[in-house]
């Protein structure tokens, strides 16, 4: 796999991690935990919402979904 595909990959199973061990959080508290711009957190969390591993609880709120997931 592409190196740039990889780190992304990566991140965004770092941020499904995150949100999974605190529960309900904020699209701005991803920013400041991952040091990353709005819009890149944004896009990961579309990538999550499309596999149907996030859902936003109301505008801007995370948790995930009850879809099983093995991480590995």
């Amino acid at each position: 796999m592409n190196p740039s595909t990889d780190r992304m990959l990566n991140r965004v199973k770092d941020v499904y991690l995150f949100i999974r061990e605190h529960g309900t959080v904020t699209t701005q508290e991803l920013v400041e935990a991952f040091d990353m711009t709005q819009r890149t957190i944004q896009r990961d969390l579309n990538i999550l919402m499309y596999n149907n591993l996030v859902k936003s609880t109301s505008r801007g709120k995370w948790t995930v979904t009850d879809k099983k997931v093995r991480v590995s």
